[in-house]
């Protein structure tokens, strides 16, 4: 039996990844800090350690305690548009916990190192997105993701450490983290209904995007892992079916029965505003995989999110330097926070 560690286990697309391990009978250990993820959607067949990847002496102390055939690295700061006022946590969180893990990984013979990367790699670059373009990250997050890229190459290369990276965007579906104000659309959107609060939009909402459901793309981590010959490459993986804000809006409007629930405006912020990638290279090397059309994705993920009903707003966030860019979206982050009412 294998075993694996999956960091960012309890969170959104490492819990899915988890279980899909759990499920082909993998043993699972998976390192997390509870700061966007939950313990309860750990496997039960999963072992959790509450911990920080920041932290090198608790990431020594799992290495010590558990021979790893794997590593699958899911944590991660992951609120992109911020990213460039709190450098301090975007750096260590997504830079120096990494490094912590690489250098354990040497140190014990870990087999290969599977990374999840980001589409915020490219910035504005031309569309599709693909691996051969020169990226150009627009954000100190892509900045931060396509540094652990180059180091994972150059460790390779050099100590013999086997990478693959999957540059994923746009990934939504059930287990969504709801209670976070600054990142995931699709779950912003579904809770902002549920809380009766305006959807909130940017600009025109005509930002272009491939939004993707988790659980389409999720057995790739599984395909790259288990295939040598895919090794020491990056892949873009996402959907092939683009859609803007503003339709993505409509959609999870009509999926929760409030097809006329009201939309915000708010200025528009420094972002890309056309981001989707080809992904024929994840298709090629591990088959191709089914699109879930949008309309039945967030369908699936609205009754999920009735389920669980309005979530309370949470965020262990705090800029480090003022925000300079179109402040006026987080002044209105910043009452939301403010005038939290009741939820989960």
């Amino acid at each position: 039996m294998a075993r694996h560690l999956v960091t960012g286990g309890a969170g959104f697309i490492g819990s899915h990844l988890a279980e899909t391990l759990v499920a082909r009978g993998d043993e699972v250990i998976v390192l997390d800090d509870l700061s966007g993820g939950v313990s309860t959607r750990v496997p039960d067949a999963a072992e959790l350690i509450v911990g920080s990847i920041t932290d090198a002496g608790t990431v020594a102390d799992v290495f010590k305690s558990y021979q790893f055939d794997g590593i699958f690295h899911l944590a991660a700061f992951a609120a992109e548009g911020i990213s460039h006022a709190v450098k301090r946590l975007n750096y260590m969180s997504n830079m120096v916990g990494t490094v912590n893990l690489v250098n354990e990984a040497l140190t014990h013979g870990v087999r290969f190192f599977g990374y999840a990367s980001s589409v915020a790699v490219y910035g504005s670059g031309q569309t599709p997105m693909r691996e051969t373009d020169v990226p150009t990250p627009a954000d100190s997050y892509g900045n931060a993701k396509l540094a652990v890229e180059r180091e994972l190459e150059i460790t390779m290369r050099m100590q013999g450490l086997p990478f693959f990276a999957l540059r994923m965007h746009n990934v939504y579906g059930e287990w969504q983290n709801m209670r976070d104000p600054y990142r995931n659309a699709v779950a912003i959107f579904l809770n902002q209904i549920m809380r009766n609060e305006p959807i909130s939009v940017y600009g025109d909402g005509g930002q272009v995007r491939a939004f993707t459901y988790v659980r389409d793309i999720v057995g790739t981590f599984l395909l790259a892992a288990d295939n040598p010959e895919a090794w020491g490459r990056v892949y873009n993986v996402g959907s092939s079916t683009t859609a803007t804000v503003l339709e993505l809006a409509e959609t999870v409007r009509a999926a929760m029965g409030q097809p006329d629930h009201p939309i915000k405006h708010l200025p528009t912020r420094h972002e890309v505003r056309v981001a989707y990638t080809d992904s024929s290279r994840a298709r090629q090397f591990f088959g191709d995989w089914q699109d879930t059309k949008l309309v039945d994705g967030v369908a699936v993920t609205a009754a999920w999110a009735k389920e669980q009903g309005p979530a309370e707003l949470a965020t262990q966030v705090e800029l480090e330097v003022p925000h300079t860019d179109a402040s006026d979206w987080v002044e209105w982050i910043n009452d939301r926070l403010a005038n939290r009412t009741s939820g989960r």
